[in-house]
């Protein structure tokens, strides 16, 4: 959970603490960026000796990087040619020093102002290797006709060239992930010190490719005076989970509440239990119309049920029958397959007005056991935002996009175009736990965000967040900590997305089959 995802800001202001309050010489900096951009190259490509290996320089300290790699490139024996737009007097002292430093060495260059570069691009022998260094993270806005007609002059060049980025691909928002209105496509990025968020993200990937980080040196003491606020999950979640002690029990694993399904809606709340007990719930119980009970203990024999009132639906008078028996539950779902009739309206907005004050009033305790609201329970509270000052802390809600983007009042669209900014104006205002889902989910609390770093075309099935819903509630019952549980939760069921692709080739698995892959990925990460 601890590897930072810097905005451009946030990077910024790491390069500015380490020049200015440790010291640390810009040309240093910039000479460690050549260096890691070499470690890459080399990884990728192997012996670099006699590679024809053309750079492109922009007018910022990215074209000083560009300069710094070009004299260790001919070092190994390649031929690097600098195409660089501005002449030497517009660089700044670092990037004039290095730019020197590589026509001593015998770096080929060529000034080539910006508006003329893409006629040289499309007249210069096609390279072996085709470097990035136009522009940097502190691209905002909209490429210029010149940049644009260069990045498209790039493109065309790199279709038969490994293209490496260095730092982030020109014309990519590196707070965003997004082309403005283009970028170039790298088959591989090298990040300096840190990747940034908006490289990170999963829709990024056409333009940034394989993504590396290289160390440049920024002290760790810089890093935390101005931590990032964007994280990116990793395999060290899993400690979270303790090992079962051998006097373990039922009773001691957790105990799971399901509270939903309704008529023609039963199966989201069976997966629901399902993957909370393939999680690891010792006890998984459902709470849900009487009329469905049938239909919901035929269908998974495992689960517990607690039925409730007379009907086959949702009414404000299932609750009198619930609040006595809440407080035997470790953690609690509310919301798949509740359904979107006034009843389970009405339902959802009594559950919200007593859920806490009945443990603090009833039980005599200050507090309540950790809820995750999801599916149904999402649409109505985008219905009554007033609800969601009803909801405790300690509570994590699930929204997929069109859940997301109801919640917000905002559309689709403006949601999709800026995941990172709509889940931290949740988080900034809203002191539950967020967990955005999609490609890349997004945790998110007081305006920190994790990003999961995994694409798992095999979990984009029905039924999979109801699965998801019963991972988080599972972590939560064995005690971890709401954040870290969404973060786990969130993680676990990717990594089982990525087990069934090898499968499941084409997709087609079942939403009960990423249920039931949760310890099989526990099994690998035990083995590895």
């Amino acid at each position: 959970m601890n590897e930072p995802l810097p905005t451009p800001e946030e990077m910024a202001a790491w390069d500015k603490a380490a020049i200015e309050e440790f010291g640390l010489k810009p040309e240093l900096l910039m000479e460690n960026t050549g260096a890691e951009a070499l470690r890459v190259l080399r990884e990728i490509s192997g012996d670099l000796c006699g590679a024809r290996i053309l750079l492109v320089a922009g007018g910022g300290n990215n074209g000083g990087d560009a300069f710094a790699l070009a004299r260790r490139l001919l070092d190994e024996g390649a031929t690097p040619l600098v195409l660089h737009t501005k002449p030497r007097a517009g660089y700044s002292r670092e990037a004039r020093y290095h730019m020197d430093l590589a026509r001593r060495a015998g770096v080929a260059m060529r000034r080539t102002p910006l508006d003329r570069a893409p006629k040289i691009l499309a007249e210069i022998d096609q390279p072996d290797i085709l470097v990035d260094g136009l522009l940097g993270t502190g691209f905002k806005g909209q490429l210029s006709a010149e940049a644009l007609a260069c990045v498209t002059a790039m493109n065309e060049l790199g279709a038969n060239a490994l293209v490496l980025a260095l730092d982030i691909p020109s014309g990519l928002n590196g707070a965003t992930g997004l082309p403005h209105p283009a970028a170039v496509r790298a088959d591989a990025t090298v990040a300096l010190h840190a990747a940034k968020l908006g490289c990170a993200l999963l829709h990024a990937a056409p333009f940034v490719g394989r993504l590396e980080v290289g160390g440049i040196g920024i002290p760790r003491a810089a890093m935390e005076a101005a931590p990032a606020h964007q994280w990116r999950l990793a395999d060290d979640l899993y400690d979270l989970l303790r090992a079962p002690a051998a006097d373990l029990h039922k009773g001691k694993a957790g105990h799971v509440l399901v509270i939903g399904g309704s008529e023609g809606l039963t199966g989201a709340a069976q997966m629901c239990g399902l993957g909370a007990l393939r999680a690891g719930a010792g006890l998984v119980t459902v709470a849900c119309p009487r009329g469905t009970l049938t239909e919901i203990k035929a269908g998974l024999p495992d689960l517990m049920a607690l039925p409730l009132g007379d009907a086959a639906h949702w009414t404000p008078g299932c609750l009198e029958q619930l609040l006595p028996h809440l407080s035997r539950f470790d953690a609690v779902v509310i919301g798949p397959g509740l359904g979107r009739d006034v009843g389970a309206a009405e339902f959802l907005a009594a559950f919200a007005h007593a859920f806490t004050n009945f443990f603090s009033v009833e039980m005599g305790r200050a507090w309540a056991p950790p809820c995750v609201v999801d599916a149904d329970a999402l649409y109505h509270l985008a219905q009554t935002p007033g609800l969601m000052a009803e909801l405790p802390k300690n509570t994590v809600l699930t929204p997929h996009p069109g859940e997301m983007a109801r919640i917000l009042g905002i559309g689709m669209g403006e949601l999709q175009a800026d995941r990172p900014a709509a889940a931290r104006r949740f988080s900034q205002t809203h002191p539950q736990v967020l967990a955005l889902k999609g490609a890349g989910t997004l945790v998110g609390q007081n305006g920190e965000l994790y990003l999961c770093p995994i694409s798992a075309p095999n979990l984009a099935v029905g039924g999979s967040g109801d699965v998801l819903a019963g991972v988080m509630a599972a972590c939560l019952a064995r005690g971890v900590a709401p954040l870290q549980a969404a973060c786990l939760a969130v993680y676990w069921h990717a990594q089982c997305g990525e087990l069934l692709a090898r499968e499941f080739p084409g997709r087609g698995n079942l939403p009960t089959e990423i249920a039931h892959t949760l310890p099989l990925v526990l099994k690998e990460r035990t083995q590895c």
